[in-house]
């Protein structure tokens, strides 16, 4: 399967880069390929590290005006020539999309697909690791949007928010029919 992962490229503390890593680890160990922002830095590095020294394959795609913090040892390297090339090209080359910690470029990738879940433009399995409680805010956000008519689609059928990485490769490979 060909996970797409939206995550920061800024240096973090254990916290983040712990489960960064085991979901890169594990991903790499269940023969999965990490599709991702290509950067090598922050915690893009540390889960396509994680996913590669694990035997995955890495799928970068990164965008002109980052293209020298790009991932030399990528499997497969693309430059988008802007972000919103970046991201149809993600969405693209992935099964399936993992929200890891992340600013304003990641909420917007995350928003994205959900946005086109709901319109039913993708039927790709969305989770967010909601590392630390990191995602707290915005999950009780997407509750009142289903709460008060404002999504179309039911919450669950959107998104998964998991605790952990574990549950987050479970759900998703479950969802392929993975066993």
């Amino acid at each position: 399967m060909r996970i797409c992962v939206f995550l920061s490229a800024a240096d973090l503390d254990d916290r983040y880069t712990r489960p960064a890593a085991e979901f890169g680890k594990l991903l790499g160990e269940g023969g999965h390929t990490l599709v991702w922002g290509g950067s090598d830095t922050g915690l893009m590095k540390v889960v396509a590290d994680g996913a590669q020294e694990a035997g995955g394959r890495l799928v970068g795609v990164s965008v002109g005006f980052l293209a020298a913090k790009a991932r030399a040892g990528a499997d497969e390297m693309v430059i988008a020539a802007d972000l919103a090339e970046r991201k149809r090209l993600l969405l693209e080359k992935a099964d399936a999309v993992v929200v890891m910690v992340g600013g304003t470029g990641t909420l917007d990738e995350a928003t994205e697909i959900l946005e086109l879940k709901k319109h039913r433009h993708t039927d790709k399995p969305v989770v967010v690791l909601n590392t630390d409680g990191f995602y707290d805010g915005l999950k009780q956000q997407f509750q009142r949007m289903e709460d008060e008519g404002f999504l179309t689609r039911p919450l669950t059928e959107l998104v998964l928010f998991a605790e952990e990485p574990v549950g987050a490769l479970a759900f998703l490979e479950e969802s392929q029919g993975i066993q």
